[in-house]
């Protein structure tokens, strides 16, 4: 791999196949093939798919669209994908300012950030630079999925067992209809990538 190259460019025959099957960006594919690769080797137990992180950036942001959003072929979303405030309302979390507004530009809340949705504390304690650009980016889908490979497989979970897999999903957000959408988009992408 040339120095600064972006890894997940390996993939591009098989996420141009993939890609074509599910519907999903090929670029994003690669990002989501790449962090399965990349926790293969090291968390192996963990068992994780790329159709799971694929799912959860399916529901957080339609595969970095949400809002106008664009990605780029290095990986990036643009402009940047920024929720709602958690401030409480509507249902939402109240989590006041973690991060000055560094991440995610509110000074008063946070707010989730980037195509996989990541909370700025969540991030600053899990991020990678998956890409290999000297930054690890919330708002870039290669960093952020082999950040949420990472989280997802936090404290030894077996994701090819469904107590853990539901487990790690509800720790990505708490909530019953979010897990049900995750797992029926996982379950899609799993049985179209094999037709």
């Amino acid at each position: 791999m040339p120095n600064g190259a972006r890894p997940a460019d390996a993939l591009n025959g098989w996420a141009q196949q993939i890609g074509t099957k599910v519907g999903i960006p090929v670029v994003a594919v690669q990002a989501y093939g790449y962090a399965e690769l990349v926790l293969t080797r090291t968390q192996p137990a963990c068992h994780l798919s790329w159709t799971t992180i694929a799912a959860i950036a399916f529901v957080e942001s339609g595969h970095g669209s949400a809002n106008g959003a664009v990605l780029g072929v290095d990986g990036s979303v643009s402009p940047p994908i920024y929720g709602l405030p958690l401030d409480g309302k509507g249902g939402r979390q109240l989590i006041a300012d973690s991060d000055q507004g560094t991440l995610d530009g509110d000074t008063t809340y946070d707010r989730a950030v980037g195509p996989l949705q990541f909370i700025p504390a969540t991030w600053n304690s899990y991020k990678v630079d998956a890409d290999n650009n000297g930054v690890a980016d919330p708002n870039d889908i290669d960093d952020a999925s082999l950040t949420a490979a990472t989280y997802l497989c936090q404290g030894g979970r077996d994701m090819s067992r469904a107590q853990s897999w539901w487990e790690a999903i509800l720790s990505y957000n708490a909530v019953q209809p979010y897990a049900q959408k995750v797992f029926a988009a996982a379950n899609d992408y799993g049985q179209r990538s094999r037709s």
